[in-house]
């Protein structure tokens, strides 16, 4: 869906860097998860432990295409809403009902659950479910504000929204109608970058298939401008889904761009992909606006089904 976010890849990487260079402070966070639940390592990687949540679910309604239901789930300090959408059971040999893979698909930034399932609706004729999130802000960010909070000992927003991904993902995996064992990340935009680093922390996932979406560059902006201070250091590789991509592999990395996207500028996309590691895949295609288009489709449907066979 197109995303109309100010918060647009180049954009918040200057946000990055001028904040780098005018915060000097120190943090009391914790360098490993120990007794606590939430930590961020000494490297700047976010460590969750993640509990099932618990969670109100809606009863499905058949739209022809799959069945959809509401659910709200609590999530940190937060009730997160979310629509499950499943695709229509598929017999097979001897009658029994298949258990199908299952996506958490994270939107971009003011992009709604229910703007995003013309995706959701595409994902469930290839044949699978989803449960997309109304993240918190929409999917906007607050990179100044989350920082005060990472510095005062507090778990930032951008954190939480990480953990109501993995959260999510649990929620999945206990539906019966749903393979555990085939649950993959995907995000548009902001989504995208969720997506990434949700799929370092949950190492069954099979994969994550990040569109219209880039890393932040934090790791150049820290060497070119001389930062030493380790605590804003630890906070923005964090919050950087680049910092994350080492822990996706031996999982596929999938992202697809347009080089006439209009929000986010191709090359970003070539950056964070070359830090990548294999397997990986950069797919192009030409559409001009910003998240996904119809001519992704093929691509998707490709990598998708690469992941769960």
């Amino acid at each position: 869906m197109p995303q109309r976010s100010k918060g647009a890849g180049w954009m918040l990487l200057a946000a990055v860097i001028a904040l780098l260079l005018g915060w000097h402070f120190f943090s009391e966070s914790t360098s490993a998860l120990n007794d606590r639940d939430w930590a961020v390592s000494e490297d700047g990687i976010l460590e969750y432990k993640v509990s099932m949540p618990q969670y109100n679910l809606s009863p499905p309604e058949d739209d022809g295409n799959s069945t959809l239901s509401e659910i709200q789930f609590q999530s940190r300090d937060a009730k997160i809403a979310a629509l499950l959408r499943i695709p229509q059971p598929k017999p097979d040999a001897d009658g029994q009902n298949r258990s199908v893979p299952g996506i958490v698909l994270l939107p971009g930034a003011t992009v709604s659950k229910e703007a995003e399932q013309k995706l959701a609706r595409h994902l469930a004729d290839l044949g699978y479910a989803s449960i997309t999130l109304d993240q918190r802000n929409l999917g906007g960010v607050d990179a100044k504000g989350d920082l005060q909070m990472f510095l005062r000992g507090e778990e930032p927003t951008e954190h939480k929204m990480v953990y109501d991904a993995l959260a999510a993902a649990k929620i999945l995996r206990a539906q019966p109608e749903i393979d555990p064992e085939g649950i993959i990340y995907a995000g548009e935009s902001n989504g995208g970058r969720f997506a990434i680093m949700a799929c370092a922390q949950d190492p069954a996932a099979k994969g994550v298939l990040a569109i219209s979406t880039c890393g932040y560059g934090t790791d150049a902006a820290i060497a070119s401008q001389g930062v030493t201070d380790r605590d804003l250091i630890r906070f923005y590789r964090s919050i950087d889904p680049e910092t994350y991509l080492s822990m996706i592999a031996p999982r596929p990395l999938i992202m697809i761009h347009s080089r006439n996207d209009t929000i986010i500028p191709y090359q970003m996309a070539e950056q964070t992909y070359a830090r990548g590691m294999q397997p990986k895949s950069l797919h192009t295609v030409g559409c001009t606006r910003h998240g996904y288009c119809e001519e992704m489709s093929g691509a998707t449907e490709e990598e998708l089904k690469s992941m769960v066979l």
